[in-house]
C-alpha cells in the first residue's frame, strides 16, 4: 500500500495497493531523489528497504509499537495507516528503528534459528519425561536421551502406539542434536570473522559469557556506537526498572522488558553462570540475594 503527502499535510498521492512484483518497476518510475520515504517494520521490511533507499533522498523504517497515531486510532485500515506514516513523516515525528546491515541481520537469523532449534529439543525432551511421569517409571541412568540408552526406551512397558511415539521423539532428539552441532560451528566460525572477531574476543573475558551468548549480545547490538551511553543500551535491553515519576510520587517498578528479548535472555544466562563459577559475582549474588529475590537479583548482577 502506498500513499504520500506533501510537507503541507497535503495528499498527493492516494493510497494505492500494488502487487510486489510490479513494485520494483513503479519505484523506478515514480520515487524521486528529492522524496523521503517511511516503511513499517514487517518481516519483509529489510529487503524492502534495501530496494528503495538508493532511490530516495531519505527512506525510515518505523517502529510500529511506537507509532501512537496507528496503534490507537479508532478507524484502522491499510489506507489509512499509508497516511498516517506518511503524515507523520512529514512532520518529523517517526520513531524509527535502526537498520542493521547485511552481517547483523545474518548473525541475527542465524542465532534465531538456533534458538528455535533448542526450544524444539526442549519440547520433545518433556515430552519423554512426561512418558515416565505417567508411567511412573525412572529415568535410565546416565544422559537419558543419549545413543547408549536406546535400547532401554525400546523395552518400556507400555502400548505399542506410545513406543511409536517414543521411537520417533528419540529419532528427532538425534536429528536435532546435529542440527544444533552445525549451528553451533557456524556460530563458532561466525565468531572470528570479520566484523565479530574483535569484538567477540574482548567480550568473552567477561565471567559467563560462552561463545554463543557472546555472539547473541553482540548480534542484537550491532553497532554499539549508536548508542551514547550504557543506560540506552540498558533499556534496550528492557532490564531497566519502570519509573513513575509525577508530582511528589516518585516510583521505581520492574523491568520493561521491552526492546530485544533475545539480548536479555543472553544478559541473565551470562550473569547466572557468572555467579556460579566465578567467586567474585557468587558473592555478590549471595549479598543482593538476602534483601531481594533471587530473580531480581540476577538482573541486578
Amino acid at each position: 500500500m502506498v500513499g504520500g503527502v506533501i510537507a503541507r499535510q497535503e495528499v498527493v498521492l492516494p493510497p494505492r495497493r500494488l502487487e510486489l512484483d510490479t513494485w520494483p518497476r513503479w519505484a523506478q518510475a515514480n520515487l524521486k531523489r528529492t522524496d523521503a520515504l517511511v516503511v513499517e517494520s514487517t518481516s519483509n521490511a529489510w529487503d524492502f528497504y534495501d530496494q528503495v533507499a538508493p532511490l530516495v533522498g531519505q527512506a525510515v523504517v518505523a517502529n510500529p509499537r511506537l507509532v501512537k497515531l496507528i496503534a490507537s486510532a479508532r478507524v484502522k485500515t491499510d489506507k489509512v495507516d499509508t497516511l498516517a506514516l506518511a503524515k507523520l513523516l512529514a512532520a518529523n515525528l517517526i520513531p524509527e528503528v535502526w537498520v542493521p546491515p547485511i552481517e547483523v541481520r545474518e548473525a541475527r537469523g542465524l542465532l534465531a534459528h538456533r534458538r528455535r532449534l533448542v526450544h524444539n529439543r526442549t519440547m520433545v525432551t518433556n515430552r519423554l519425561q512426561s512418558v515416565l511421569q505417567r508411567h511412573n517409571l525412572p529415568a535410565p541412568a546416565g544422559e537419558p536421551f543419549s545413543a547408549a540408552n536406546r535400547s532401554w526406551w525400546d523395552t518400556l512397558p507400555v502400548s505399542a502406539t506410545e513406543k511409536l511415539r517414543v521411537r520417533q521423539d528419540l529419532a528427532t532428539l538425534a536429528h536435532l542434536a546435529g542440527q544444533i552441532a552445525e549451528m553451533d560451528a557456524e556460530v563458532q566460525r561466525l565468531s572470528t570473522t570479520a566484523p565479530w572477531a574483535d569484538q567477540a574476543t574482548y567480550v568473552m573475558q567477561l565471567s559467563g559469557f560462552s561463545v554463543i551468548l557472546t555472539m547473541t549480545v553482540l548480534a542484537a547490538i550491532g553497532d554499539v556506537k549508536r548508542f551514547a551511553h550504557a543506560k540506552p543500551l540498558v533499556g534496550y535491553a528492557g532490564l531497566g526498572a519502570s519509573v513513575h515519576d509525577s508530582g511528589q510520587t516518585h516510583k521505581n517498578g520492574r523491568i520493561t522488558k521491552t526492546g530485544r528479548r533475545e539480548l536479555r535472555w543472553a544478559l541473565v544466562e551470562a550473569a547466572w553462570s557468572a555467579v556460579r563459577y566465578h567467586p567474585y559475582w557468587k558473592a555478590e549474588f549471595e549479598r543482593l540475594a538476602r534483601r531481594m529475590p533471587d530473580n531480581q537479583a540476577i538482573v541486578a548482577i
